[in-house]
């Protein structure tokens, strides 16, 4: 997969994500990432792309030429191809796990990132697939949200992670959060690891991590339940769960 940045600040992009995993994944050749200076494509001499807004507001909007041009240049190395373009914007659709999964189908993938009072709505209609937010708060520009869009999807490619079950069997995969994981020692501060999770029956310790998690979902995202179809059964053991009984 190649995922293409078009940014004013390709050295915050880069990085970030030169490093740890995702680094390492891009040096097996799991994936590649390119920055596109959108200033490049400046539509005059001295590098400026941002201009007043019309109607009045305060702030600078990026004008649409520099964002075009960084778009014909993803298409270019596409081979001629559009790649998928996503502008991040807080408009947009707020990101979660299953569109990381969705993402990682395509081949290509161009991110916009945004900066000052945001770009100009005629090239994002004309461009842009989908407008995608990671919350409901506002950034200082968008490439912190491709950072994280980028992370969230690399993860996903073969190659990156060690194996399929380190990202099938985590929070917000299969629809709640994952379930408190615990490593040495057995005993520390006087809190124990459950002794369920020392005793070897794989059968019996999976029941226990969806229980688990299913509480602990219960507990800090309780607006995830409304989307699970829990059983009389499987809340009867969140109950005893919660009781200490299990």
């Amino acid at each position: 997969m190649k995922f293409y940045v078009a940014t004013l600040f390709p050295e915050q992009v880069t990085t970030y994500l030169d490093t740890s995993i995702t680094g390492r994944g891009m040096a097996k050749g799991a994936f590649s990432l390119e920055c596109i200076q959108m200033r490049d494509f400046a539509p005059n001499n001295y590098g400026r792309i941002d201009d007043t807004i019309y109607g009045g507001g305060t702030g600078m909007m990026i004008r649409p030429e520099p964002v075009y041009g960084a778009y014909e240049k993803a298409v270019e190395l596409c081979g001629g191809k559009k790649p998928h373009t996503v502008y991040m914007s807080p408009k947009g659709q707020v990101f979660n796990q299953a569109k990381a999964h969705e993402l990682a189908k395509y081949d290509n993938l161009l991110i916009i990132c945004g900066h000052y009072e945001g770009i100009d709505a005629r090239v994002i209609n004309e461009i842009c697939d989908e407008e995608i937010s990671i919350g409901d708060y506002v950034l200082t520009g968008g490439e912190t949200a491709a950072i994280v869009v980028i992370d969230a999807v690399a993860r996903l490619i073969p190659g990156v992670l060690p194996n399929e079950e380190a990202y099938t069997n985590e929070s917000h995969t299969d629809g709640m959060l994952e379930a408190p994981q615990y490593t040495k020692p057995p005993v520390w501060h006087d809190k124990e690891v459950p002794e369920v999770l020392k005793n070897g029956n794989d059968a019996v310790i999976a029941d226990y991590n969806r229980i688990a998690a299913l509480v602990d979902t219960w507990h800090n995202r309780p607006d995830m339940l409304d989307k699970l179809n829990i059983s009389e059964s499987d809340w009867a053991k969140m109950l005893a769960f919660e009781r200490g009984m299990c």
